[in-house]
This record gives structure tokens, C-alpha cells and sequence, in this order.
């Protein structure tokens, strides 16, 4: 019942804020001379029709099952200690984890505005690199429990929202104002991500550091030998 009312719902709206329905409405109403109630009646399909559209789209990214664990997948899970129910609990989070990212990516390369703040926070390539490295350790699955069930919706979401508002036919200053906001929101979010790749990774950058000053010793090292060296007689 809920669903069916949010349905109406979001025919209403749409033929009350859609510039190609309101224009249905007024060649209807006032050209061809039909009557206020058919002209209203087929502005709400022309809504309806473009909702179930958009419906359709959405379920065929939900549609896409998944895949079925091939036997060199299942040993590597068995190999890192995990059960049947954990290996399946993995599978199933991490590609919701995937659809969520592919749909974030396709939001985010959609519009000049959004594309220029993936650019500057590189989250495409973090968001993947990072959803990667937890593929290669699943046992590390608990650490990204913001980056999975928080940052990356939240930003899927926020992304789906502005795209909507920025496709309205008629925008006024409050409606300017709310991209401005959103967009700061999606920047920070963005910026969350790079902090959760950071988090993540923060071992091999510890190893990394540990590298370099190690690389620096063994430079000053040498260049302590070379000096002696060359002082040295022969």
C-alpha cells in the first residue's frame, strides 16, 4: 500500500514540476479544447510513463545476479579461514558494494559539475582500488564499515538526488541554492572516501615510509664510505 502510494506520489510530482508534462497539459487543455479533467488525466500518464521508465532502468542494474563461485574462488576464501556463511556474506555485501559503485560513477560522470569534483578527489580511482584490495584481503572486510554501508551509499545517494534537482525544466534561487549545498556535501563525501583508501592502505604506507628512511640511511652510509674512500691512499 506504502508503495503504491509513493508511486502516485512520485506521478504527481513529476507532472507537477516536468516541463514536458505541464506542456502536454497546456496543448491539450487550451489548443485541442479537452476537457480539465482528460487534459489532467493524460498529464498523469505522460508522468507515469516516464516514472516507470526511469523504474525500469533502476531494476535492471538490481537484476544483475550474482555471479556463481567458481572452485579457484571458493579455495582462495577456504585458504584465508572463512566458512560457508562468511564466504556468502562477503560475496553478497561486495557486490552490492560493485553496483552501488558502478551506478556512482555513471552519476558522477553525468554532469560537468559532479565529473570536475571526482577529478579533484580521484574517488572513482580510490573507490576501486579500494573496493579491489578488499577483494585480495577479505578477512579485512569489518574495517571498511563505514566506506561500505555509509560514505559509499550515502554518496550514491546524494549523486541520484542532485542529478534529479539539476533535471528540472524550471529552477529559481532556492533550487540554485540546494545544488550549491549538495555539491559541497558530495565534495565532502568524496573527501570521506579518500580518508577510508588512506585508512585502509595506511600499513603499506607505514612499510613505505619504513623504506625511505631506511633508503636514506643506507645513501648517507654510502656517501660517508665514498669519502673515506677517496681519502684513502693507495
Amino acid at each position: 500500500m506504502k508503495k503504491n502510494m509513493k508511486n502516485i506520489g512520485d506521478i504527481l510530482y513529476y507532472t507537477l514540476i516536468g516541463m514536458t508534462t505541464i506542456l502536454i497539459f497546456v496543448v491539450v487543455y487550451f489548443i485541442f479544447n479537452f476537457e480539465f479533467f482528460w487534459s489532467l488525466v493524460i498529464s498523469l500518464g505522460t508522468g507515469a510513463f516516464f516514472i516507470y521508465k526511469q523504474s525500469l532502468n533502476e531494476d535492471s542494474d538490481s537484476s544483475k545476479k550474482l555471479n556463481r563461485l567458481s572452485a579457484e574462488k571458493e579455495a582462495f576464501y577456504k585458504s584465508k579461514g572463512m566458512t560457508k556463511e562468511e564466504i556468502q556474506f562477503f560475496r553478497e555485501t561486495m557486490h552490492t558494494a560493485k553496483l552501488k559503485l558502478l551506478r556512482l560513477e555513471k552519476n558522477l560522470n553525468s554532469i560537468s559539475k559532479l565529473e570536475a569534483i571526482e577529478k579533484r578527489n580521484n574517488t572513482i580511482q580510490l573507490s576501486k582500488s579500494l573496493f579491489k584490495g578488499i577483494t585480495e584481503e577479505p578477512n579485512r572486510l569489518h574495517e571498511v564499515n563505514k566506506f561500505l554501508y555509509v560514505h559509499l551509499p550515502s554518496l550514491t545517494d546524494l549523486t541520484e538526488k542532485y542529478l534529479e534537482i539539476s533535471r528540472h525544466e524550471v529552477k529559481n534561487k532556492s533550487t540554485f541554492d540546494i545544488l550549491d549545498e549538495s555539491a559541497s556535501t558530495i565534495d565532502e563525501m568524496c573527501q570521506l572516501i579518500v580518508e577510508d583508501y588512506v585508512l585502509f592502505k595506511s600499513d603499506d604506507f607505514e612499510d613505505m615510509a619504513i623504506e625511505v628512511e631506511l633508503a636514506k640511511k643506507a645513501i648517507e652510509r654510502d656517501n660517508g664510505n665514498t669519502q673515506s674512500i677517496e681519502s684513502e691512499e693507495l
